[in-house]
């Protein structure tokens, strides 16, 4: 019989495939960026199951928050429409279908392999928010910042990108008077 536990993973597991899915084969930003934040609620719900609530809430707030507002900020700033399509690479086809099957063959061996192993208890992993406070901002402090300074980097250049070009001349358009 199926526990609660596996039934509510197997659900989870599903939702974020299912918006991972979505997220590909949409044409229109916004959309796709709604299906990434179905995806980050759907990791949330796995956390949770896994005994991680600070990482759950830490994945909504974080992700399914301030950086999807980012994303869309960046997509309304760009005014991004649908794109045209294209029939696609040949090259990508020939090298990126057996590629990714070949990718998606290698993982599942790694994780059949090693899924008996080390089976840990829920909760018995550390992860108190002390715990994760000193490890981000002690050892890891210089990635975390790095990655701080990319995202800054990346809305710097949706705004450059979305500007528009200077007027010749140097100074603000003036009008043709008749």
């Amino acid at each position: 019989m199926l526990s609660i536990h596996l039934i509510l993973f197997l659900a989870f597991g599903a939702v974020a495939a299912a918006g991972a899915i979505n997220l590909l084969v949409q044409r229109h930003p916004i959309n796709a960026a709604l299906s990434l934040i179905a995806v980050m609620a759907a990791l949330a719900g796995e956390y949770m199951l896994l005994g991680a609530e600070f990482v759950a809430a830490v994945q909504v707030i974080v992700y399914a928050g301030a950086i999807m507002v980012l994303f869309v900020f960046v997509i309304m700033l760009l005014n991004a429409g649908v794109e045209e399509q294209t029939k696609g690479s040949r090259v990508a086809i020939v090298f990126g279908v057996p590629g990714m099957l070949l990718g998606s063959l290698l993982i599942a061996w790694v994780v059949l392999k090693h899924s008996g192993t080390g089976d840990v208890a829920v909760g018995a992993l550390p992860g108190a928010p002390n715990v994760i406070g000193q490890l981000l901002f002690h050892e890891f402090l210089l990635p975390f910042e790095v990655t701080s300074i990319l995202i800054l980097i990346a809305i710097m250049g949706a705004v450059v990108l979305a500007s528009k070009p200077p007027v010749p001349g140097g100074g603000p358009a003036k009008k043709v008077q008749d």
